[in-house]
């Protein structure tokens, strides 16, 4: 091998680090859903306005509302996959929005931290103010990191949080896969959870999978023992990442929310 190919791969990477860095993080499906097809799964676009809107919120009737769950999902696909989140907290008694990331489901933005938080933290307003709380934030992978910025950015607004697959930070997951020098070479974007929720004292639930090979439980298990508040762990057996939901039930879920709820 040449001398200068190292050189000249290490300079490609550096240039394109931002690039190579959002297309190791984020998986996005651009389509924009259509209502007809959402109408199907129960669900219809929240806060739209012209062509865009913030996310998608669920259209079964409430007589009694316990309170607003705003979910942030994974980095793959979009907000209307996620429709099951849905079916299992509306029959609990909590209105459910799907909340949609910028670049993500048709929406206008870019990808990245900076461009997700300030999105969800508006996101977030809007819920608080349209229907009052209590308004609990549900992560999911990557939207744990989201959901925990977002409560750090806007103190005092998030009565709750459920964790599901989370990291400890981004960059401790990198540093598990790549060489440390690549990941402060590439890795612009920090979701650290540990940092963000080190100040948030209600309750926090944190459900891990037990064979999850993307985010290792350790990860989780970090994260978890550095919350300062009234916490609680879940470990789902035998789930992996991206099943993790075939692993859950309406009673598990009521089980989670009892706790985050008190």
């Amino acid at each position: 091998m040449s001398r200068s190919l190292p050189l000249l791969m290490l300079a490609v990477v550096i240039f394109f680090g931002c690039d190579m860095q959002n297309n190791f993080i984020y998986f996005p499906d651009t389509v924009k859903p259509s209502e007809k097809s959402f109408a199907l799964q129960g669900l219809k676009f929240w806060h739209r306005s012209g062509d865009d809107y913030r996310g998608l919120i669920g259209t079964g009737e409430m007589k009694a509302v316990r309170g607003t769950v705003i979910v942030f999902h994974g980095n793959a696909g979009k907000a209307s996959d996620r429709e099951f989140y849905v079916k299992l907290l509306e029959p609990l008694g909590y209105r459910v929005v799907l909340a949609e990331y910028p670049g993500y489901g048709g929406r206008r933005g870019t990808l990245g931290e900076k461009a997700f938080v300030s999105d969800a933290s508006e996101t977030l307003r809007f819920a608080a103010e349209e229907f009052g709380s209590p308004v609990y934030l549900f992560g999911e992978s990557l939207g744990c990191g989201v959901a925990a910025a977002v409560a750090s950015a806007v103190p005092g607004a998030v009565d709750g949080i459920v964790l599901i697959t989370p990291w400890d930070s981004l960059s401790s997951v990198a540093r598990s896969k790549v060489p440390t020098f690549l990941v402060k070479l590439l890795l612009k974007d920090r979701y650290d959870s540990v940092v963000n929720l080190r100040s948030f004292k209600k309750r926090i639930a944190v459900v891990a999978a037990e064979r999850d090979d993307i985010i290792p439980v350790r990860h989780a298990e970090a994260l978890y023992v550095s919350l300062p508040g009234e916490k609680r762990m879940w470990t789902i057996k035998d789930a992996g990442h991206n099943n993790w939901p075939m692993f859950m039930d309406a009673a598990r879920f009521r089980e989670i929310m009892d706790f985050v709820s008190k």
